[in-house]
């Protein structure tokens, strides 16, 4: 039976865990996937903080709002679902998709009794200013990765809009959760391609930790038992999809945009986006930048 990320409160204030960080590849897939079962995943302290204080006073919180503010977080958020997979009776004949559904399956009260205070990335990574900075970078690329790719479904009247925005959301959970568990190996993929900006990102991961972190992301997905039509629709390999392709192409500009729209990739990314929406490249530039906030 598959263990979940841990959702026990941890020690005490000042008696955090001793973090000991892998500074030396793992041999295989395997190896990978049942090292990151193991690890209790952190959050931000801004979630651990508001869940204190909503904690304080239950009556104050329900699933959707305290849903809709969870959704901010991608490292709380597979906390939840991979805890809600576990927890999933055999009675029910659909998977909680969104944090919002696992909060109204499990119910408030048992969602603060299953997580207690948690453990932070602010903590973890205190001596490491360098790799909090990486973390956060991913962490803000896939909040905007998410939001475009909620405005490509709503676009497209899909009725998954509120599970892509998950997918597009997680889809780098595997390269946060490295950071926080291997900032040495994290901080070496990223040198490798700033060093070398054709490096293709598998290309580089493979050199540095034996994998493609994409095929660890599908193993822990499988691993926790996370819904299938999420596993699905973060499944790079499955490019036909268009529910995939929303996800993909949304990571993909924001992924592009990170620094400045002027990337040369940029237009490219547009020609693609709008074929998926049947939008002109100009339409589509629109869009995007009204999703994301540009004037």
């Amino acid at each position: 039976m598959s263990v979940p990320p841990d959702a026990s409160a941890p020690p005490g204030p000042g008696e955090p865990p001793a973090f000991q960080a892998l500074t030396r590849p793992l041999p295989d897939l395997a190896a990978w996937t049942a090292h990151f079962r193991r690890m209790e995943i952190p959050v931000l302290a801004s979630t651990a903080e508001q869940l204190e204080l909503w904690r304080a006073n239950e009556d104050a919180v329900d699933a959707h709002l305290l849903g809709e503010f969870l959704n901010k977080d991608p490292l709380m958020t597979l906390k939840l679902l991979a805890h809600a997979a576990s927890q999933r009776s055999s009675r029910l004949l659909t998977d909680a998709e969104t944090v919002t559904a696992a909060l109204v399956l499990m119910g408030i009260t048992p969602f603060f009794r299953a997580f207690g205070e948690q453990p932070t990335v602010e903590q973890r990574l205190a001596a490491r200013p360098d790799a909090l900075a990486g973390l956060q970078r991913v962490l803000h690329r896939a909040e905007r990765a998410a939001r475009f790719a909620l405005g490509f479904a709503a676009h497209r009247a899909d009725p998954d809009a509120a599970v892509i925005h998950s997918a597009a959301l997680l889809h780098d959970f595997s390269e946060m959760l490295l950071w926080c568990e291997a900032p040495d190996l994290a901080l070496e993929i990223r040198r490798r391609q700033l060093a070398e900006p054709s490096l293709r990102s598998v290309t580089a991961q493979k050199a540095v930790l034996n994998i493609d972190l994409g095929d660890l992301e599908q193993a822990l997905l499988k691993a926790w038992h996370l819904p299938e039509l999420l596993a699905h629709i973060t499944d790079d390999k499955k490019v036909h999809d268009p529910q995939v392709r929303c996800v993909t192409l949304a990571v993909r500009l924001a992924r592009h945009t990170s620094e400045s729209w002027e990337n040369p990739a940029v237009p490219d990314d547009l020609i693609e986006i709008g074929e998926l929406m049947s939008l002109s490249p100009a339409h589509t530039l629109k869009l995007v930048h009204e999703v994301d906030g540009v004037i």
